[in-house]
């Protein structure tokens, strides 16, 4: 069965009632986790980004304590999956400060971790993506967020070039 597109889908749904859709959206939660998770956003979380933010951070800052430290094996493991649902948190939001908020606080989370990054040749290029990504991102936002931004910037880069004690 080949994929209809947007447009027909688009056309589709407006011929519907409000009642029909609603079934289409629950049948369509039914079927993928990220599918209740976007439904879950759109409906309950839109209207308090802050308070989304601030949940996702907590989450983050969760998965970050409960890694298992033992190995940069398990280590690196562990950060690509924290960073796969950052990546799908901020597809949910679509908002660029959102993006920027939770991948500051990813790699906040990952200059404290220990053992450091520094150790490692590959959790250290992830960081620096990670701070490129968000410097690109913050030169779209307005002036005086791209200032309050580079500061937290600037704060990672001096924590980069800083000496590490691990």
């Amino acid at each position: 069965m080949k994929a209809a597109s947007i447009n027909e889908l688009k056309k589709a749904m407006n011929s519907l009632t409000p009642g029909e859709l609603t079934e289409l959206c629950l049948r369509l939660a039914r079927f993928k986790k990220e599918n209740k998770e976007l439904l879950t956003y759109l409906l309950l979380e839109l209207p308090d980004e802050a308070h989304y933010v601030k949940s996702v951070k907590v989450e983050i800052s969760g998965e970050f304590e409960r890694m298992n430290t033992n190995s940069y094996y398990y280590i690196k493991k562990s950060v690509r999956k924290i960073l796969r649902s950052i990546k799908k948190y901020i597809r949910y939001s679509q908002k660029k400060e959102t993006e920027v908020e939770l991948l500051l606080h990813f790699c906040f989370e990952m200059k404290a971790l220990r053992p450091s990054i520094s150790g490692n040749t590959v959790l250290r290029n992830l960081y620096e993506r990670q701070l490129s990504a968000i410097e690109k991102v913050v030169s779209a936002l307005h002036e005086d967020l791209q200032y309050d931004y580079q500061l937290e910037i600037d704060k990672l880069r001096e924590l980069n070039a800083a000496p590490e004690n691990s």
